[in-house]
């Protein structure tokens, strides 16, 4: 009797199992995660179940949990390879290229004669040997000299043929902007001279602000908060379409996270900033944990800018991504910010406003945190899914809002299958503003609109509009290309 029911269960597993792989080829990831931990529940020893759940949260990029499971399916089964093989992909994705090689050299140990296997070691090999080369070429920071210095855009040449946007002297123009979009939409490209007046401008506008801005919506006005944009200029576009083009009147707050991923990265942000040189009161913008070296280099705008731009070009927009402020507060009312919340109860707004921001984002503490955390339906904090920063519940945002007399935190970071997700008691909004995410995850976008003197968010939902057949990821790292 004893076997009869452990052959139901483990056949059970099994059922539970097909139907996570289903709902993982139909794109539903979080589905499946719950399918493949029912699995788990019934047949806590089977090294595919948690191997598989791996895939599925790297796909969520939750690299943090894919880790954990791929070693929990190593530590079940040692000569699994698959076990090794997930947890050197959500290495590679986090930038852990030295940890990735190791699990790439057990699996070609495991399947010596796997193609594929030795393909993806050659890679990572090549990756580790160009770390390690830039590692001992690079200027210690105290002598590095800033890259802005050494450009001056007034010396480049504009060639009689060009025929694209062009900026009258120093003052970026809406008749510039809009010049330039068009431009932009037709694929065509800007020219070099201009690029570099707009990100240098830019540098020097963004220096000058805080790490935490305060914005100030005046009574019958409104401002509207987008989420990441990701590279996805087309959508961008659409977003303007349908709340019409920023200004004075009609200012945006975008949240982070303007490129990698998609593979217009380069027209999102050259847009984005010609708009705050144009207008500085017409668009606000936040650091994001992809507006950093380490993950620009991975997912695909480091490449993009080599592509279009300039090698000098990566490193300038490396310098203005550390300026960029770190959170916003609208009307006194309004938490803004990238990822999430904090390790630690009592930080105040006047914390945030002290962070030294003019750096690359560290591993931990408050400018990691804000960057990177994200919610948890229930209280007190836990690991991070990611593997950086960290997890937080209803109970430390409230605590959070009540400390600093605030009423609500918005916040990005997490694709979501409506664009939006409200959560916390209502205390926290999150706000997600690329459809179709890597033209594979089918959710929709979402902005919200803030009107004053109420300030209670209106969310607005779109989707995904057509783009020219250039694939996500176009110009990302070649190894993380495999994995795509």
């Amino acid at each position: 009797m004893l076997i009869m029911e452990t052959g139901n269960i483990i056949a059970q597993a099994e059922e539970f199992k097909l139907q996570a792989n289903e709902a993982f080829k139909a794109h539903k990831y979080t589905q499946a995660i719950d399918l493949y931990s029912q699995a788990i529940v019934l047949n806590g020893e089977n090294a595919v179940y948690y191997a598989n759940r791996a895939f599925a949260h790297t796909r969520l990029e939750e690299y943090g949990s894919a880790i954990q499971d791929a070693s929990k399916a190593i530590e079940i089964d040692p000569k699994y390879s698959k076990g090794y093989y997930r947890r050197g992909a959500a290495h590679l994705a986090m930038g852990k290229f030295k940890e990735a090689l190791k699990d790439f050299q057990q699996v070609k140990r495991i399947c010596p004669n796997d193609p594929d296997a030795t393909k993806k070691l050659k890679e990572c090999e090549k990756a580790v040997m160009k770390l390690k080369f830039v590692e001992a070429i690079s200027v210690p920071e105290s002598e590095r000299r800033s890259v802005a210095d050494s450009v001056d855009y007034h010396t480049i040449e504009v060639e009689p043929q060009y025929s694209g946007a062009k900026i009258e002297g120093d003052i970026v123009s809406l008749d510039f902007v809009k010049k330039m979009v068009d431009d932009f939409r037709n694929q065509k490209s800007l020219h070099k001279r201009y690029a570099f007046q707009i990100v240098l401008q830019m540098r020097e506008m963004l220096k000058m602000l805080p790490s935490l801005v305060d914005i100030h919506v005046p009574e019958g006005k409104h401002l509207t908060v987008c989420g990441d944009v990701h590279g996805q200029f087309y959508d961008l576009l659409n977003i303007f379409e349908l709340n019409g083009f920023p200004s004075e009147d009609n200012p945006y707050l975008f949240n982070g996270d303007f490129v990698d991923r998609g593979s217009f990265s380069v027209e999102v942000i050259l847009t984005l900033f010609a708009l705050k040189c144009m207008c500085p009161s017409a668009i606000y913008l936040a650091r994001g944990n992809h507006e950093s070296k380490s993950m620009n280099k991975i997912y695909g705008f480091e490449g993009e800018v080599q592509s279009k731009l300039s090698e000098t070009f990566v490193e300038l927009f490396a310098e203005v991504f550390c300026c960029l402020p770190l959170a916003h507060v609208i009307n006194a009312k309004v938490f803004v910010v990238h990822g999430g919340l904090f390790s630690v109860d009592g930080v105040k707004l006047s914390d945030i406003s002290s962070i030294d921001r003019f750096c690359e984002p560290p591993e931990e503490g408050l400018m990691c945190e804000l960057l990177w955390s994200d919610p948890q339906p229930s209280p007190g904090r836990g690991p991070s899914k990611r593997g950086v920063g960290l997890s937080f519940g209803g109970d430390v945002t409230k605590r959070f809002l009540q400390e600093n007399n605030l009423d609500l935190v918005v916040r990005s970071h997490e694709v979501k299958d409506e664009g939006y997700e409200i959560e916390h008691d209502g205390k926290l909004i999150t706000v997600f503003s690329a459809p179709n995410y890597c033209d594979q995850m089918g959710n929709k976008g979402a902005f919200i609109q803030f009107k004053a003197p109420d300030m209670k968010p209106n969310i607005v939902t779109f989707s995904a509009v057509p783009h020219p057949d250039i694939k996500p990821m176009a110009y990302a790292n070649n190894f993380l290309r495999m994995f795509s």
